[in-house]
């Protein structure tokens, strides 16, 4: 097996393992009242890898798999943060946020641990 070849499959690995990781996100946030309303939504500002809503709430979710959390919320830049907070304002996915809704919370989900 040559290089390349070790480098695509942990790359195949590792898309493989930030799938399951959004899904069982996105089950975490079903159990506890969100509601989706997309999954890997991409905009000119970013990718949202879960848009989902609860009350008057919307919430914009980067999911992270790493080791531990604090890795987790290094591996989010606070340029991909604001790209991600102005996404749902613009383009087709504006008609998702209505006026008014709340932001700025972030939840954390963590397995085995729910989101808080």
């Amino acid at each position: 097996m040559t290089f390349k070849d070790i480098r695509r499959q942990r790359g195949r690995l590792a898309r493989r393992d930030g799938r399951r990781s959004e899904w069982l996100c996105a089950l975490i946030l079903m159990a506890k009242g969100y509601r989706l309303l997309g999954f890997r939504l991409k905009t000119a500002q970013a990718e949202i890898d879960i848009l989902a809503a609860k009350g008057g709430a919307v919430a914009v979710i980067e999911v992270k798999r790493r080791a531990t959390l604090n890795e987790a919320l290094e591996a989010v830049t606070p340029r991909q943060r604001q790209r991600l907070m102005a996404a749902p304002y613009t383009g087709r996915l504006a008609g998702y946020v209505k006026p008014g809704a709340r932001e700025g919370t972030e939840t954390t989900c963590r397995s085995p641990s729910p989101c808080r």
